[in-house]
């Protein structure tokens, strides 16, 4: 039994939370650098970033990381702490990192691939489901609020199959949707092609509830109309961390002191001595088109956007984008450091190619203008870090691919539990026992490459 942080209430954490031990000075021995040349964060709307931090600067709150979590997380500790100084800090640009290299499907639905019908246990469904719906409202109210121009649609997505393995997935997952009470609709072949253009796939399973977005717009708009008490520093990469009353955030243009530190940094958060060796920074890879010309557009026909995820995980995610343009993501590489590896762009894009061609053959000499690389934090056990990391450190840490909702959700919620907040929603995040150790090196890239490996082979035409 602990104390909130801020009212002394009794609090229950997660028991591994407790466990974790600092160094009181950490070296932080990764830092984020991401490839530039994201589709997303070239074509979103331009903006100006904020300065880089110098000098020495006290705040009462500093959030690391100002990607979905982090920036939800800054802006509500701003709205339910108005008089007190909100400090951020990115050491990229914001939307240059991993919150602005997905896919853009801002997911409502549970999808446990550990359990048979992709649901499993209907109370943690349920929750989840909560969960991801609660993201999805506070994004939707702030694009709606803020006029934020990121391309949001409520298109739903494809699940798509195209081997009766796949198939086979579809049917386990709308057994999993019918004991959650859920809506989808199965699309058969012949019918796929009205609604993705592609002849391409067996069958479809529709779910209603998936936005589609501008991942880069909608990051950089949030940043850009985050409460007048929130400072953010873009471009300021700590590189060394002193924990003790106060945490003493090290630079090389000087150093921020914080009452409160709160980490948003996904598998960074490693680096700054917190559950080493228990996230994964998986890279995953996508290229996006030129825009298709009115000739183009017709021969593909289909609904004007769309998303397809893959019935088989290490498949192919596929978008047909708001300014039409086709995204195509697949392949994964394990970069333990969490940053990007050029060698990955230059194999991947060919891999990129051939599954654009096998889908798209009307489609000949559309080039592709983007390929980049983009991280996801994993955990093996799929579970996520939320709550008290060590004295007067916190953190919303690994949302497993699910940033958009999830990372909004959390980094908000978290915000609304260091001011005293209860709901169920906060409890079921506080009784998870985070993310569970990995295996030490190299058993474990050996392990994590060789699963990655398979994945991909095993996938066969799904690729």
């Amino acid at each position: 039994m602990c104390r909130s942080p801020i009212d002394g209430r009794p609090q229950i954490f997660a028991s591994t939370a407790l466990q974790i031990r600092v160094a009181k000075m950490t070296k932080v021995s990764s830092l984020p650098a991401d490839d530039a040349s994201c589709g997303w964060f070239h074509l979103s709307p331009a903006r100006q970033p904020r300065p880089s931090h110098s000098g020495t600067r006290k705040a009462r709150w500093v959030v690391v990381g100002a990607g979905f979590t982090g920036l939800a997380a800054a802006r509500q500790l701003a709205l339910n702490f108005p008089d007190e100084e909100i400090v951020l800090i990115e050491a990229q640009q914001v939307g240059y990192g991993s919150s602005g290299r997905n896919a853009g499907f801002a997911i409502d639905l549970p999808h446990d691939i550990g359990a048979d019908d992709y649901i499993g246990d209907i109370a943690t469904a349920k929750t989840s489901l909560k969960l991801n719906l609660t993201g999805q409202g506070i994004l939707k109210d702030l694009v709606e609020q803020h006029r934020i121009d990121c391309q949001m649609r409520p298109a739903g997505k494809y699940q798509a199959a195209i081997e009766e393995r796949g198939v086979a997935v579809l049917d386990a997952y709308r057994r999993g949707l019918d004991k959650l009470g859920q809506a989808y609709e199965m699309v058969e072949e012949k019918q796929l092609p009205e609604h993705i253009g592609t002849h391409f796939y067996k069958k479809a399973l529709f779910t209603p509830g998936t936005l589609l977005i501008q991942p880069a717009a909608l990051v950089k708009g949030l940043a850009d109309s985050l409460p007048k008490n929130v400072t953010l520093y873009e471009r300021t990469p700590i590189t060394e961390v002193e924990y003790g009353d106060k945490t003493v955030l090290g630079h090389r243009n000087g150093k921020i002191i914080a009452d409160k530190l709160v980490l948003t940094n996904n598998a960074f958060g490693m680096s700054f001595g917190f559950l080493k060796g228990s996230m994964l920074p998986v890279f995953t890879y996508a290229s996006l088109t030129r825009p298709l010309t009115a000739d183009e557009q017709a021969r593909l026909g289909g609904k004007p956007y769309w998303g397809v995820i893959p019935a088989d995980p290490f498949g192919t995610t596929l978008r047909r984008t708001v300014d039409n343009r086709i995204l195509v993501r697949n392949s994964f590489s394990f970069n333990p450091d969490g940053r990007s590896q050029p060698k990955y762009l230059e194999r991947f894009v060919k891999r990129h190619r051939e599954s654009f061609e096998r889908r798209f053959p009307m489609l000949q000499g559309v080039d592709f203008e983007y390929t980049w690389g983009g991280a996801l934090s994993l955990a093996r056990n799929h579970l996520s870090q939320f709550g008290l990391l060590a004295p007067n450190v916190y953190g919303a840490l690994c949302c497993n691919g699910l940033g958009v909702t999830r990372g909004t959700v959390t980094g908000t919620l978290l915000a609304d539990w260091l001011a005293g907040e209860r709901n169920d929603l906060i409890e079921f995040l506080l009784s998870s026992p985070g993310p569970n150790r990995n295996p030490p090196e190299p058993l474990l890239s050996l392990g994590v490459n060789l699963n990655l490996m398979w994945g991909q082979h095993r996938a066969g035409k799904e690729s």
